[in-house]
């Protein structure tokens, strides 16, 4: 197996990573434009190659100095349980700077691997889906007039 970081993943290449580790399921890869901008964006890709097929991506954006979303974490299924998702993970955490954390969202199916390879959970993680908005609160003054309307907190 050869890891490489941010060797250049087409669009094909990303969809077929994730059809063939069961992640397609939960990402867009019926949107070529959004998978297009979802390779070309991260800014961090660490990738386990054989031969020149792709057997797994992780496919993070950061600041390299506190934070890093690791959005996918994809092996082909034909090499789970094999440590190279372990070996993504270590390996996008070796390009991160030494107070950065490595933070991601677990496929349902994933939940239990997490936790096994030395990951905390996090309880105060909150996410706003695309399809919904924040809410407002009005603001009136005691005579009744809208002052503003304000994120609810």
């Amino acid at each position: 197996m050869r890891y490489e970081i941010n060797r250049p993943v087409t669009p094909d290449q990303f969809v077929d990573i994730l059809k063939r580790s069961g992640l397609a399921e939960r990402r867009p890869v019926d949107d070529p434009d959004c998978i297009s901008r979802m390779v070309t964006n991260a800014n961090l890709i660490v990738t386990a190659w054989l031969g020149d097929i792709l057997a797994g991506i992780a496919r993070s954006v950061t600041d390299f100095s506190y934070c890093c979303y690791l959005s996918d974490l994809a092996v082909d299924r034909a090499h789970q349980k094999k440590g190279l998702g372990r070996e993504l993970i270590a390996r996008t955490q070796a390009e991160l700077g030494p107070h950065c954390t490595v933070i991601l969202l677990s496929a349902p199916a994933a939940v239990e691997y997490y936790p096994h390879i030395g990951m905390e959970k996090h309880l105060q993680a909150w996410v706003l889906p695309r399809n919904k908005s924040l809410r407002t609160r009005i603001h009136q003054s005691p005579a009744g007039d809208v002052l503003k309307a304000a994120p609810e907190e």
